[in-house]
């Protein structure tokens, strides 16, 4: 049978300055900073863990590890209800909120960090190709060339129509092209990366936001439920002081009601009255 660890006022290892308790779960003793009492957690956290089980009680010190697994476990029904399945991005968001760790990553500097220099080549002359400093130098040379041939008329090593200038035109435009398609299957990659990186920032900080609130909610409803007791311990004491108080002037007014009361002397019969000035 699993040992119940409970929180108590007083621990052993206080006296030697060594904090320690035992994990509810695991049985195994481990440092007091590791472990949170069952109360501290979220109710669907506590109602999943109590479902395994069910003798703890809200006292019980869970370590962090099982409070990692559990929570695990419980965020892979949630995506697993909500979105009909489980990936692999799903599992890295996961793992990253069970070992509170971020998720966040540079995708420009980690994807061009991993470029061959062959990638890095096709992407430069891809850049230099949608330039205009290339349309512009591009056609200064077509320019020349065909000045050129013009001008020196039937002995050009080029002469009108162009025939070497089509092609060196063709050339270039079939090395280009396979250059700009790979710069451009490297730029969609880079894409799905940043996009697969959005995707599991927003559903961390989403997860992470219900987790917050349903703490919020456990927390003031545990807050609201103490003030609700103290008040009521509050109220009684003011009944109990009220009835004191009223027993405390009931004996002062008995006893002291003979000695206040002042006994009047009858007048005899036949006095004559005072008589006037």
């Amino acid at each position: 049978m699993t040992e119940i660890a409970t929180e108590p006022p007083h621990h052993p290892g206080e006296g030697n300055g060594k904090k320690r308790g035992v994990c509810a779960i695991t049985g195994l003793e481990t440092s007091r900073k590791n472990l949170v009492p069952l109360e501290a957690l979220r109710p669907s956290l506590a109602e999943r863990i109590l479902a395994d089980f069910p003798q703890l009680n809200e006292h019980s010190l869970i370590s962090k590890t099982e409070l990692a697994r559990y929570r695990t476990r419980y965020v892979e029904e949630i995506l697993r209800e909500e979105h009909g399945e489980y990936s692999q991005l799903d599992r890295e968001v996961v793992e990253s909120i069970a070992k509170q760790d971020t998720i966040s990553a540079n995708v420009e500097d980690d994807f061009d960090e991993a470029r061959t220099l062959g990638e890095r080549l096709s992407d430069g002359l891809a850049s230099f190709g949608g330039s205009w400093a290339f349309l512009i130098s591009f056609g200064c040379v077509i320019s020349v060339w065909m000045a050129v041939n013009v001008f020196q008329g039937a002995g050009a090593f080029d002469a009108y129509p162009f025939i070497l200038l089509n092609l060196v035109l063709s050339c270039v435009a079939a090395i280009q092209a396979p250059i700009i398609m790979m710069s451009q299957k490297r730029q969609e990659h880079k894409d799905r990366l940043r996009s697969s990186n959005d995707y599991q920032v927003n559903l961390k900080a989403e997860l992470e936001i219900r987790h917050l609130h349903e703490k919020i909610d456990h927390l003031i409803t545990k807050q609201w439920q103490r003030l609700a007791e103290i008040q009521q311990v509050q109220l009684e004491m003011l009944q109990e002081t009220q009835r004191d108080t009223a027993r405390r002037l009931a004996k002062a007014v008995a006893a002291g009601k003979p000695s206040t009361k002042k006994l009047r002397k009858p007048k005899a019969e036949g006095t004559p009255p005072p008589a006037s000035a």
